[in-house]
């Protein structure tokens, strides 16, 4: 999960790569990042694609709660000339529990 966060770091400090996949950093905002963005701050990816080219990441976004992230995911389907980040889960709890994890 580190070297995959670390990704973000890379992404958000690049403009058109963080255009593209809706990445700011919250410290450098006169406004607080909401989605469809992602705060590369407050997010940790917990799942990427295997295949380069796919754009499929799953992140815990810890701006709603940091003791119980809200899990997002990147969405490229809705429209395909960037991304949007859309909630999968309200926290990773009621997340664990859809998957059947707890």
């Amino acid at each position: 999960m580190r070297r995959e966060s670390e990704s973000l770091d890379r992404e958000v400090d690049d403009e058109p790569s963080a255009g593209l996949f809706r990445l700011r950093r919250g410290s450098r905002e006169l406004h607080p990042v909401e989605l469809p963005w992602l705060d590369v701050e407050q997010a940790v990816l917990v799942a990427v694609n295997r295949n380069p080219g796919d754009d499929v990441a799953v992140a815990l976004d810890y701006r709603t709660a940091p003791a119980d992230p809200r899990v997002v995911a990147s969405d490229f389907w809705t429209n395909p000339a960037e991304c949007s980040w859309r909630v999968v889960s309200q926290t990773f709890t009621e997340f664990a529990t859809l998957l059947e994890l707890q």
